[in-house]
């Protein structure tokens, strides 16, 4: 049958190009390095060098979840909000093209390496849009980096993931680890991570499932370390008082992080919280439903550049 994604990637890519984005491959520091599409119109050339020059437009930076690397997250959510605005879509260390010989696996160390990829960008503050895992590395830059950071978008996440919201996903979920999940090695498991992670999840024959097996699930080893370092001790959590405004944006079904969590972490979060929801969404609403999706997450951005003004 041949791999799909021979064909879907580059169609994909072809997409946001169109949509005016273009790959970077950015050198952190020696031995890491951060692979994200950004705008056309910041990439220059100086004698023979790449240059980049700051946005004109709103920045936007959206963080992936950890099924997928960012365009395969979000790429329904460009093509809608590039005109209006300067979208960042990196691919957090170890998936895509993102890599470090480093040891560290925390989400803080993500937050790092976003922020400083952004810097190198000459981003100086952003919205920043975060899902599941992306939402977690989210929070960590927007304690971290809060001049960088003037609004976050967070949806079907956590603060911080502690062992008491582990185990009682482990529970609920019926599964030993987030690898367990996370981290399918057979389509079978492949397929039970879809249906919690959807609402709905479309028939699709057991040869897309495998090629999606082989595609995406690479770096294994890391990868799994991410998770192990992801769950905390609750006595060790960061604390929850943000500068920033938060906006929740939440699938109605979502069997990951559910509704009772969400209305927890909004009162946790407090005054300065919204929580908006998604009718017939799961886990992974922007691309369950993109349309309802993207027509929030708009009035959301317009609130936050509007009051910039």
């Amino acid at each position: 049958m041949g791999n799909m994604f021979v064909v879907l990637n580059p169609m994909l890519h072809g997409l946001v190009k169109l949509a005016g984005l273009t790959p970077q491959t950015i050198e952190i520091e020696p031995g890491t390095s951060m692979k994200i599409w950004v705008p056309k119109e910041i990439v220059t050339k100086k004698g023979g060098k790449i240059v980049y020059v700051q946005p004109t437009k709103p920045a936007v930076v959206l963080l992936h979840s950890f099924a997928m690397d960012g365009i395969f997250t979000w790429f329904l959510q460009v093509l809608a909000l590039s005109r209006d605005y300067s979208v960042y879509v990196p691919d957090l260390l170890f998936f895509g093209g993102s890599i470090t010989d480093k040891n560290e696996r925390s989400a803080s160390f993500q937050a790092d390496f976003v922020a400083k990829g952004l810097e190198k960008l000459r981003v100086e503050n952003a919205i920043v849009v975060g899902l599941s895992y992306g939402g977690m590395v989210g929070f960590k830059m927007a304690k971290l980096y809060p001049k960088l950071v003037k609004s976050f978008v967070a949806s079907g996440t956590v603060i911080e993931m502690t062992e008491s919201i582990s185990a009682e996903a482990y529970k609920r979920l019926d599964i030993t680890s987030w690898s367990d999940l996370l981290m399918p090695e057979t389509v079978e498991g492949l397929k039970r991570m879809f249906s919690i992670g959807f609402h709905k999840v479309p028939w699709l024959p057991d040869f897309v499932y495998q090629n999606i097996l082989d595609a995406t699930f690479t770096n294994r080893k890391e990868r799994n370390e991410l998770l192990v370092s992801l769950v905390v001790p609750d006595e060790d959590a960061a604390s929850v008082n943000y500068s920033q405004m938060i906006h929740m944006l939440w699938g109605d079904d979502d069997k990951i992080f559910n509704s009772d969590l969400a209305r927890t972490m909004k009162q946790q979060l407090g005054d300065n919280t919204t929580l908006d929801w998604i009718k017939e969404a799961g886990h992974l609403v922007p691309l369950e439903q993109p349309f309802a999706y993207n027509k929030r997450l708009k009035r959301i951005l317009e609130r936050v550049t509007k009051d910039d003004q």
